[in-house]
């Protein structure tokens, strides 16, 4: 996978480069579609789907200050893998048995993601899920790091009380995925991806001013959260939580009427078919 290499180095970053920072685009694009869920569709919840973090994730790979091989976890743009997902998942039609978990508030398939500004509607040209697509940095002191915790037919990544670049611990976010294998007994109401916020203080950073939620295939097809990418997500996800459907082929199955409240618990999705939409044209910023 090639990136569009930034122009700029992180650590060079000047905020006021950052004008158009959470602006779209829009194109249409043939085969590809877009799917907002309204932010209406999140849960009040006051806890993570578990308080068992697992181990801290040690980064192989990454950007700007990655510290590989680090065993505290802290770092700014590392990630790790590949790492075994212990089931296969069925995402967009494509089957993974593999994963990587970046720093940066997301999970790819294919590669890991150094990216740093969360641009278009998931942050990535790859496969990715994005509970919060944003430039963390855990090198604060006061900032925690990420945990990765795998079960039967269930992997759990968490973001614990992680600060944002650069190095800044003053305000901190906690939230957590959830990804279920096909042989996972789902509870009613539940899904097989899962996100969970608690404590959300922060989605700007010295690079940027926004965040991207959702999951996508790197490709156009993508499923995206009422205000992604724009300022205030933060604000939006705290005390919250989302499930997403997805049914055998690991494509979003229908979803109920979304004019109305969606079904407590649970929220089904679904891919429009080939015909062209408009979507969030994307930039994918990687490290020069």
């Amino acid at each position: 996978m090639s990136y569009q290499v930034c122009l700029f180095h992180k650590n060079n970053f000047r905020p006021a480069v950052l004008g158009l920072a959470g602006a779209i685009v829009f194109s249409s694009l043939v085969g590809a579609a877009q799917v907002t869920i309204p932010n209406s569709s999140l849960i009040a919840s006051n806890s993570l789907y578990t308080s068992t973090y697992g181990d801290v994730v040690v980064t192989t790979g990454g950007g700007n200050a990655s510290n590989v091989g680090d065993p505290s976890g802290r770092n700014d743009d590392g990630y790790r893998g590949p790492i075994n997902l212990g089931f296969s998942l069925n995402f967009f039609g494509t089957t993974y048995t593999q994963f990587f978990i970046n720093n940066n508030g997301n999970v790819s398939f294919g590669n890991g993601i150094s990216a740093y500004i969360p641009d278009g509607p998931t942050g990535s040209t790859s496969p990715v899920i994005s509970p919060f697509f944003a430039d963390v940095d855990s090198r604060g002191a006061n900032s925690g790091v990420v945990h990765f915790s795998q079960l039967a037919d269930e992997d759990i990544i968490t973001w614990d009380h992680v600060g944002y670049f650069g190095g800044h611990d003053d305000k901190l976010d906690t939230f957590q995925l959830v990804l279920r294998g096909p042989n996972f007994a789902v509870p009613a109401g539940e899904g097989q991806i899962g996100f969970f916020y608690t404590n959300m203080q922060w989605d700007s950073t010295d690079t940027s001013t926004v965040a991207a939620i959702g999951f996508g295939d790197g490709a156009g097809n993508s499923i995206v959260l009422q205000g992604s990418t724009l300022p205030g997500t933060a604000a939006l996800t705290q005390d919250k939580h989302i499930w997403f459907d997805l049914n055998d082929n690991g494509v979003p199955v229908t979803p109920p009427d979304t004019s109305g409240v969606p079904e407590p618990g649970s929220v089904s999705l679904v891919l429009a078919g080939a015909g062209a939409l408009v979507l969030a044209r994307r930039k994918y910023f990687a490290r020069s």
